[in-house]
């Protein structure tokens, strides 16, 4: 499969591309920077903020899918987060259907429903309940993506990715730990389940204390092999521990996230 892949030189997209790449897909990058140095396919320095410039894009790489993970990973104020992660979404969108590129991958968020208090399993129904304004522009991009699943008929798979680590480093992360190996695994099941329409999934590993609902990735395909258990011996306690854990959004529904909207 061709994919052009948002966000490229980062942290996710450095692991994802070098991923899909070695099991048979063809990935052209696109950040803001430059490729890495051992980065060796086709690449593209853009702005996604930036319609035309993303048309442009889509229309030289031709992919069949996209795999949209650019974005601000930090709280902003309410403007910089809708364009980083909701306007961004809607350039490729409609460079998308300009070409006929019908499946999107994309990198939402926990914090969608980072406010949701941690009692039971989190579902893909529950309400939206955003803990930041980063987690808004979440929100915002994927009802864009459920507008455009249901106007143009497109394919697109939202995952609400947990805490991606080498390891994890909390008594939090040891519920919502995403490895490298399963965000790899979670974005090919993305790419290629068959005819998901509008589809929402949680990105996490497969965790023996998880907080999110497996089963709605599991129908799409994808099925985590790791488990954040295998290094809670290794994993100390902290004060904050009960605070993180009273709500699934964890450090990001506390005060220091507090700020005017504008």
């Amino acid at each position: 499969m061709r994919v052009l892949l948002t966000g490229a030189a980062g942290s996710i997209g450095r692991v994802v591309t070098a991923g899909l790449s070695d099991r048979g897909h063809e990935v052209t990058g696109l950040d803001l920077a430059p490729a890495p140095v051992d980065h060796d396919g086709p690449w593209h320095v853009a702005d996604c903020t930036d319609p035309a410039e993303t048309a442009a894009v889509v229309a030289e790489a031709r992919p069949d899918g996209v795999v949209h993970l650019a974005g601000n990973p930090d709280e902003a104020d309410l403007a910089g987060s809708l364009a980083s992660h909701a306007l961004t979404t809607a350039a490729l969108l409609d460079a998308m259907v300009g070409q006929g590129v019908r499946r999107m991958v994309y990198a939402s968020s926990n914090h969608a429903v980072g406010w949701t208090p941690r009692s039971e399993l989190v579902g893909t129904d529950t309400r939206p309940r955003p803990d930041t304004f980063y987690g808004v522009a979440k929100v915002a991009a994927e009802a864009l993506l459920s507008l455009y699943a249901d106007r143009h008929g497109l394919d697109v798979v939202s995952c609400r990715i947990g805490s991606f680590l080498d390891r994890p480093e909390t008594t939090r992360h040891l519920s919502t730990w995403l490895s490298p190996a399963d965000c790899v695994r979670m974005v090919e099941a993305g790419l290629t389940a068959p005819a998901p329409g509008y589809a929402v999934l949680y990105g996490i590993s497969r965790n023996t204390r998880a907080w999110w609902d497996l089963a709605p990735g599991r129908a799409l395909g994808y099925e985590p092999q790791d488990d954040a258990e295998d290094w809670a011996d290794r994993v100390e306690t902290r004060p904050e521990d009960e605070v993180e854990g009273s709500v699934v959004g964890g450090p990001f529904a506390g005060a220091r996230f507090h700020r005017p909207a504008f």
